[in-house]
């Protein structure tokens, strides 16, 4: 019999490489399908940029690949992605959507289709050593200005621990995400309605301004923000080297059951801090698992990805590092024994907010990117930085 190979382009993390591998390995004991997986592990640009801007999927290089949710509009305008509506009505995923939070279904539906199944979770949160907030006397910072005096009050070079740690790295991904959030929470918006920014608002320029004042205070912050990325970030959180972090809940997750982590048991979550005149709101930001409108074995595709729906598969994918995104693993007793937060995901989407749908979202990251290095390494006035943003973003009209 001919082995079939399934080509899966895989988001460079190393809860994502072992748990897709552990649940194929569970799909072929239970269907006996003579098949394997090779899996291409790239670091978000590259995973974009052969996925989708090369036109990787809708090729046939990839049967499947992680999408980052910010993605969708434009890989489904582009003809990457297989609908998987069709796939769904004759062979549906188990118990799909009605064991999810609404808000990991409706994303990545959308143009009278769906172009992904949820397979990672975890809005962004405040995650904390409360080992070292209970020895300094701190309360959960709940502004962002207590946030940057405790993280002042935390760096301890001495020891090896940073008060903070900021992932400016230009990738598209958490500076941009960081700069969205202090938008909303200090009650400003960074996208009109219709889906396009609005980069010069009083509230942007309450943001820029914070992020880039907390990016350049050696006192408070890890060295090298420009080029730490998320996952790096929250290697650090578990190395012990840093005391808190706005940061996904999946890191939290990771440094408190990562056998080589130095801080497990010692770490808790909260919502992340309030900004002048807003309040505390997290961001939806997700991984699915979409089919490659190229991929010649669709079929096996199909059965791999209902196959990580599963109950057990979806906990499979917490006990590996990464978070589940069912309701049951959100709720399962040993999980949560494990990690006594776990169950908090239900509340942190009552706060979580989303990007819009749209096909520029990527090419307007990277202008914050921009933005943002400047910002930390230049002199440029904040609001000279914003009306140059916003001048790029109008001219992709």
């Amino acid at each position: 019999m001919t082995e079939t190979v399934l080509r899966i382009a895989v988001r460079e993390f190393a809860p994502f490489e072992s748990a897709i591998a552990a649940q194929f390995a569970d799909f072929v004991r239970h269907t006996g399908v003579s098949a394997r997986i090779e899996l291409d592990v790239l670091d978000l640009n590259t995973l974009h940029h052969k996925a989708i801007a090369q036109g990787g999927l809708a090729r046939g290089d990839y049967d499947i690949a992680f999408l980052c949710t910010d993605w969708l509009a434009q890989a489904q305008a582009m003809g990457q992605l297989a609908d998987l509506a069709p796939m769904l009505a004759q062979r549906p995923a188990s118990d799909y959507p009605h064991g999810w939070s609404p808000s990991l279904t409706t994303m990545q539906a959308f143009a009278g289709g769906v172009w992904g199944l949820p397979y990672h979770d975890g809005p962004e949160c405040l995650v904390y050593r409360k080992d070292l907030l209970a020895a300094a006397g701190l309360a959960v910072p709940g502004t962002w200005e207590e946030y940057h005096a405790a993280a002042r009050r935390l760096h301890d070079p001495a020891s090896g621990v940073s008060g903070t740690v900021l992932a400016l790295f230009p990738d598209g991904h958490n500076g941009f995400y960081d700069f969205c959030i202090h938008i909303w929470s200090r009650g400003g918006e960074p996208f009109t309605p219709a889906g396009w920014p609005d980069f010069a608002s009083p509230q942007a320029h309450a943001a820029l301004d914070f992020l880039r004042t907390l990016a350049r205070d050696t006192q408070a912050i890890a060295p090298g923000a420009r080029e730490t990325d998320s996952v790096q970030s929250g290697m650090l959180f578990a190395a012990g080297r840093v005391a808190m972090m706005a940061n996904w809940f999946g890191f939290a997750a990771y440094a408190d059951t990562a056998p080589d982590s130095a801080v497990r048991g010692l770490v808790d979550v909260a919502p992340l801090p309030a900004g002048e005149g807003g309040g505390t709101v997290s961001l939806n930001v997700f991984w699915v698992l979409g089919i490659g409108s190229g991929s010649r074995h669709r079929d096996l595709a199909w059965d791999f990805l209902r196959h990580c729906t599963r109950p057990e598969m979806d906990r499979l994918t917490t006990t590996h590092g990464a978070i589940g995104t069912r309701r049951s693993t959100w709720a399962d007793p040993a999980v949560n024994a494990a990690i006594p937060y776990y169950h908090r995901l239900d509340w942190l989407h009552q706060s979580a907010r989303a990007l819009p749908h749209t096909t520029r979202l990527a090419d307007f990251s990277h202008i914050i990117d921009d933005v943002l290095g400047q910002a930390v390494t230049g002199e440029q006035t904040t609001a000279d930085l914003l009306a140059q943003a916003q001048r790029q973003a109008e001219a992709l009209a």
